[in-house]
């Protein structure tokens, strides 16, 4: 670190798996080394580099302290900053040293709040301790929707002028596939299927999906089938996924498969409870897939009318879904031409952009 930092990027979360959280932190982060005009640094761990397939490929990193995890966030991360003149941190993953205070600190939801069955005791203990502590004492908090806005303000009763929306946005590699289809017209797929990408946590709604989708196989047959993308992490509760010979369940995939499997779908389905922002429908939109998805939580913000809604708690609702979009290839054609629109009100750039103006407004950043 020097003198002329301005701004140092709390790098932990490229030591994490990557999920939709990694993938903001990430995004963001690239645009901003693009679009400040202000030095920014990335402070890691030992040992810690960027993925090879991702957007900070190649992007130098400055490693610091002796240890990983959250004792390196609390203890290593802070006092490396101290010793260099307490530059302004910028978390964007999902937590944030609780005593250091020139800081805009993360927090995408408070999903650990409304579904705490979804996650382990010993994550949700954590945050109910750390959460309180690191939003409290920061200079002002980074969300992703104005709903997770609402959401945390109302929660840890801190002021809304306090919390900063920096909205996600499609990755390019998924606009990229979305143009190509696009140009050489969308290929069916060997066999149709429907899409699902998420881990199969308890406010994910896996269950209902699949019921669902049992009683849609019953109505029309074994031609479609569901297919899965997604790993438990190990900060959720442990579920145990359903066999079936009709539904497929992928694991982890690379992102140009990812984009890929968007791409090819019949539709993608998102019958999520409860999201801060929810990617993985816009990343599919952007990739040219028509979506069914929840009329629940941000689901409304972010999609506007680009989707087919489904009532998240009611099967037959998501059963209706699939058959009208299976059905029609009209509909398909309608939805993937308004998701295109849609993923297109998004992008990393624009985000950085806004994060930029708050830290200039906040901190005197120049």
């Amino acid at each position: 670190m020097t003198e002329t930092t301005a701004v140092v990027v709390n790098g932990r979360f490229l030591g994490q798996p990557v999920t939709g959280v990694q993938r903001f932190a990430e995004e963001v982060t690239a645009a901003l080394l693009q679009s400040a005009e202000f030095p920014v640094e990335i402070l890691v761990p030992r040992g810690v580099r960027p993925r090879a397939d991702g957007p900070l490929v190649g992007v130098p990193v400055t490693e610091v302290g002796r240890t990983r995890g959250h004792l390196w966030e609390q203890v290593d991360l802070p006092l490396h900053l101290k010793r260099h003149g307490s530059p302004l941190l910028i978390g964007l993953s999902s937590t944030a040293p609780v005593w250091y205070r020139r800081q805009f600190a993360p927090h995408h939801d408070v999903t650990y709040v409304r579904y705490p069955e979804s996650f382990s005791w010993r994550f949700r203990l954590l945050y109910r301790a750390l959460a309180p502590l690191f939003l409290k004492r920061a200079m002002r908090i980074i969300t992703v929707s104005q709903f997770s806005r609402s959401e945390i303000a109302a929660h840890f009763g801190v002021d809304r002028e306090k919390i900063v929306v920096v909205p996600n946005a499609p990755s390019a590699i998924f606009a990229q596939r979305g143009l190509a289809s696009d140009r050489a017209g969308k290929e069916p797929a060997e066999r149709p299927y429907f899409l699902a990408v998420s881990s199969p946590n308890i406010h994910k709604n896996f269950d209902r999906l699949e019921q669902a989708f049992e009683a849609f196989a019953a109505q029309h047959g074994n031609d479609i089938e569901l297919r899965i993308i997604g790993q438990q992490a190990s900060s959720f509760a442990k579920r145990d996924a359903p066999h079936s010979s009709r539904v497929r369940y992928l694991g982890r995939v690379t992102d140009p498969e990812l984009a890929d499997a968007y791409a090819g779908a019949l539709a993608f389905v998102f019958p999520s409870l409860y999201e801060g922002f929810g990617i993985p429908p816009l990343e599919a939109q952007a990739a040219g897939a028509p979506v069914i998805a929840s009329r629940a939580a941000s689901m409304p913000e972010v999609l506007g009318e680009s989707v087919l809604y489904i009532d998240p708690l009611d099967t037959a609702s998501i059963t209706a879904g699939m058959t009208e979009l299976a059905g029609s290839p009209e509909v398909r054609a309608a939805l993937r031409a308004r998701g295109f629109e849609n993923a297109a009100r998004f992008s990393w750039e624009s985000s950085a952009t806004l994060l930029v103006r708050e830290l200039r407004r906040a901190a005197d950043i120049t």
